[in-house]
């Protein structure tokens, strides 16, 4: 078994998907069928989505936590500096490895590796 698809779901999905583009991640906007627009990079085997929140609920769930595996976590950690990802924790060595936790502007936190 694999992740093969991961959706999240946001008020602001352009200023989210704009957010994770500072990333390096590089969205598509489309729709399939009927169904909202929505954002769709590809990560691996994985499909990551961004869409709009159901007109029923007015908060992202910020409970969601992420993580990506990066190349290099310093120069990573300091490209994100003038951008809206807000550092939660910088870089350090844990029992998991080299890690730094950002979070999105709905207040997702995101676990940044580095091997």
């Amino acid at each position: 078994m694999h992740l093969n698809l991961l959706v999240i779901k946001t008020n602001n999905p352009e200023k989210l998907a704009s957010q994770y583009e500072k990333l390096g991640l590089t969205f598509t906007h489309h729709q399939h069928g009927k169904g909202p627009w929505h954002y769709s990079t590809q990560i691996g085997s994985t499909v990551f989505e961004i869409y709009p929140l159901p007109k029923s609920v007015s908060v992202a769930d910020s409970t969601t936590r992420l993580g990506f595996s990066v190349d290099d976590l310093d120069k990573f950690i300091y490209s994100l500096a003038d951008t809206n990802w807000k550092i939660i924790s910088p870089p350090n060595r844990t029992s998991w490895g080299y890690s730094a936790i950002i979070q999105d502007i709905d207040g997702r936190k995101i676990e940044l590796t580095c091997e």
